[in-house]
């Protein structure tokens, strides 16, 4: 099963869709235009049904087979927003809206699962029940985990489910994958600390919230290298210190701290989350202040199912040749992590090529991957789902 001639021949259409997408970019929940142009296609598709406020703003397709004597349903799912980034391509179609933009190509991802869509209603050669699956609010958002709390997998039954994402750096159209901890919990955490502000020339009469935070950042640093066993994986990172004053000259009463703490395994988890309340607590109770911490755990582990996971790399195979089975666990994080939680399934990447890294404002999804993305996404039903 190499790129289907189908694809080759939808390339024009379905980059249109993609380009679409990409010049009218939205952000987390409020993604109205894109999943409305999604419903729409879908029943232009002929899709037996289509299911719109899923999640709040997320679009459910159905596509049966030409028999369904297995009863079996398979998921895939793309996600539809973009970011809060001002755009830097140059391209014909950039954003159309100031401060967004589609820079970590889920208007491509959109783009080929609805080609798939298309591509299966309108031949429909397996057995059982597709279910595209198109979610709002990836980006920080928890739109899987509202889908998922919404009753996608239980009013849809679906018993596997499967998602792509593209990637930079990669070959166009290969692909890389591998079992177990794909992408890592996605922790953050605010750390206030109270001291007593005063005048900088007179520090012995100020309790220095400057100093003990400084303290904090360096000895957070400690966890990772001094907690974590070395063969385990942990990243904490403090993105934000803010203070209430502006002043050369001013000690501030408050200085707060924002960061994120990643992990690939739930006792380290677990550690990090202890270790970064005790660290701050006891370094500013050593200094004379206080350090109040508010951990907030954000998306679980994206954990793939091993069999799922030689079932996917197998139809990637099937489409690119080799696939890269050896690729290390990444630390971002990915809130399909909640559909896997519930179902057999897998995560897996497709080269995007020589562009820029996600998230930059430079970034664009590579049309030239379309080809190779739908393939495996309609490739997964026929496979997962054969024809008597």
């Amino acid at each position: 099963m190499p790129v289907k001639n189908r694809f080759a021949e939808l390339l024009p259409e379905i980059t249109a869709w993609r380009r679409d997408f990409h010049e009218h970019p939205e952000l987390l929940y409020d993604v109205h235009r894109t999943a409305g142009k999604v419903a729409d296609l879908l029943r232009e598709f002929g899709c037996d049904e289509v299911t719109e406020g899923v999640g709040r703003t997320g679009v459910v397709g159905v596509i049966r087979g030409k028999t369904d004597s297995k009863g079996r349903v398979i998921g895939l799912r793309a996600d539809m927003d973009a970011l809060p980034i001002n755009e830097q391509t140059g391209v014909e179609y950039a954003s159309k809206t100031p401060g967004k933009m589609h820079a970590c190509g889920h208007d491509g991802h959109t783009a080929m699962l609805l080609g798939a869509a298309k591509y299966l209603a309108e031949t429909r050669n397996f057995d059982g029940t597709a279910v595209v699956i198109f979610q709002p609010a990836e980006e920080g958002g928890g739109g899987g985990d509202a889908m998922v709390k919404d009753g996608l997998i239980e009013r849809w039954k679906i018993d596997e489910v499967y998602g792509m994402h593209n990637m930079p750096g990669v070959p166009t159209g290969t692909f890389a994958i591998k079992p177990g901890a794909m992408m890592a919990a996605a922790d953050q955490f605010d750390i206030t600390v109270t001291g007593k502000g005063g005048h900088a020339a007179k520090p012995h009469d100020c309790i220095d919230t400057t100093l003990t935070a400084a303290q904090i950042i360096v000895a957070l640093q400690s966890i990772v290298s001094r907690n974590i066993d070395p063969l385990q994986n942990a990243v904490i990172s403090v993105c934000v210190v803010s203070t209430d004053s502006t002043a050369h000259n001013v000690i501030p009463h408050v200085v707060k701290l924002k960061g994120t703490a990643r992990s690939l395994d739930p006792g380290v988890r677990d550690q990090l989350e202890e270790g970064i309340i005790r660290v701050a607590t006891n370094i500013a109770a050593a200094m004379g202040a206080i350090a109040e911490v508010q951990y907030d755990r954000g998306y679980p582990v994206t954990m793939n199912d091993d069999q799922a996971t030689e079932w996917a790399a197998e139809v990637a195979r099937q489409i690119a040749g080799d696939v890269n089975m050896d690729m290390q666990p990444m630390m971002g994080g990915e809130d399909f992590s909640y559909m896997l939680n519930e179902r057999q399934g897998a995560y897996i990447f497709v080269g995007n090529g020589d562009t820029a890294m996600v998230h930059h404002p430079a970034y664009n999804f590579n049309d030239d991957a379309i080809p190779a993305g739908s393939s495996w996404y309609a490739g997964m039903i026929e496979s997962r789902l054969p024809a008597a």
